[in-house]
């Protein structure tokens, strides 16, 4: 019984061990298999770092490069920046002129796909580097001072309206006097009020960038009272007289030209040249009669519209930007010509003129200016003969406001107020450029 029970025992244990075996065995080789799966993907994956540390280094290189090169554009045009056009011309030009510098790479390098970074610079030089300066727009408070120049081909129409008022009182002694406080001949005390009023339409051309010429024709409308009372003869009734004239008044040329860049910290230079044609009523046509009662006092019957000679006026104006101002200064001589009249060949005396100022700027629409113009009018001649007492100086206060209503629309107000004795009290100068042709930005 007992050989039975053993035998019957024995495969069963034989069995057992087998399978346990077995699956010793199959355990085995399955770790075996893992490991080595492992360690085939971890082979892979060295290799893929490999390769993208190498396609890093290659980029890395080609940032580097294009680095150094950003670095000698920008060294470049610090350089042009710091020239003077007028004495680096030459080799502003030869910078200028180089070709653009493109990123290189070694022959032995990889090469990279097209979804990786450009081996050159790409886009377009921003514009504001390659503009030409221009000058600085402020309030224009004469032909010759504010405004900005017409840009190539286009035209700007200015309709304007100039106000001016003077009042003058004086006394006219035509007497021998022995005393300081006695007087025998005629006194004449009189009081003039002077308005004027001038409608001009004027019409500026762009030839270039930096050239313009202008035209303006105005219309003239003036009104004078003069009161008189001779002391000496013993009137008792002031003496009144009014006087008008209007009609087209001497018409107007001019061309501004912009001298240089303003580069280098210097001021842009403006040449400017003015000239008119006494195309209105000349003074010296104008009849006067003798006032009834008062001897030796005279009346005109009417007003001139012009000045009666031709003129000439070179000027220059500079202009220096320091944002949000900007200064400026005028120096101009006026050649008025002789002309012939009824009393002889006259000659009205050349002008200096001097202005200068700063204009102000309170937002993108918005800037005013403050300055100050004198004007010394040398001696008249009359056949030669100096005129004694001929001499003038105007000097004038000027405000200036303008608005920029739209691109192509501005408003400007100009204010002057007399500081001399031969100077109008107060005038208004009212314009409104308006460009035609201007391309929307």
């Amino acid at each position: 019984m007992k050989m039975k029970f053993r035998s019957g025992k024995f495969p069963l244990f034989l069995a057992i061990k087998g399978g346990i075996f077995i699956c010793c065995v199959f355990f085995v080789n399955r770790s075996y298999a893992e490991t080595a799966k492992q360690n085939n993907s971890a082979a892979q994956y060295k290799k893929l770092i490999a390769e993208q540390q190498k396609e890093f280094q290659i980029q890395r290189q080609i940032i580097a490069e294009q680095g150094k090169e950003l670095e000698q554009l920008k060294l470049r045009l610090d350089a042009l920046t710091n020239q003077a056009v007028e004495n680096k011309a030459a080799p502003v030009q030869q910078a200028a002129n180089k070709p653009q510098i493109v990123a290189t790479k070694n022959n032995n390098e990889p090469s990279i796909s097209p979804n990786k970074l450009p081996s050159k610079p790409v886009g377009q030089a921003p514009p504001g580097a390659t503009e030409k300066p221009r000058p600085p727009e402020i309030p224009r408070l004469s032909e010759t001072v504010g405004g900005v120049l017409t840009r190539k081909g286009k035209i700007v129409v200015e309709p304007s309206m100039y106000y001016a008022y003077t009042s003058n009182d004086r006394v006219f002694l035509d007497a021998f006097t022995f005393l300081p406080a006695i007087a025998i001949g005629l006194i004449d005390l009189r009081s003039v009020k002077r308005h004027s009023f001038i409608g001009a339409l004027g019409a500026r051309y762009g030839i270039t960038d930096r050239l313009e010429v202008e035209f303006r024709v105005p219309y003239v409308y003036r009104d004078d009272t003069q009161r008189s009372r001779p002391v000496s003869i013993g009137a008792g009734v002031d003496e009144t007289f009014n006087a008008t004239g209007s009609g087209i008044g001497d018409l107007e040329f001019a061309s501004r030209y912009q001298l240089n860049s303003g580069a280098g910290g210097w001021p842009i230079f403006v040449g400017n040249i003015v000239a008119t044609a006494p195309t209105g009523k000349s003074p010296f046509d104008v009849v006067s009669v003798q006032a009834q009662g008062v001897p030796g006092a005279t009346f005109p019957t009417e007003l001139p519209t012009g000045a009666g000679y031709y003129s000439f006026q070179p000027s220059v104006t500079a202009l220096y930007p320091t944002d949000p101002a900007v200064f400026f200064g005028n120096l101009s001589y006026s050649y008025n010509a002789e002309t012939s009249t009824n009393f002889g060949k006259i000659d009205p005396g050349d002008t200096l003129g001097l202005s200068f100022g700063m204009g102000f700027g309170i937002n993108e629409r918005s800037s005013y200016s403050l300055g100050y113009s004198h004007k010394h009018v040398l001696d008249s001649q009359i056949d030669g003969r100096t005129i004694p007492g001929s001499t003038l100086d105007i000097g004038q206060l000027l405000v200036g406001y303008s608005f920029k209503y739209s691109k192509r629309t501005t408003f400007n107000l100009s204010l002057g107020i007399g500081t001399t004795t031969d100077s109008q009290d107060v005038t208004l100068n009212f314009r409104l450029p308006m460009t035609f042709g201007l391309f929307d930005s």
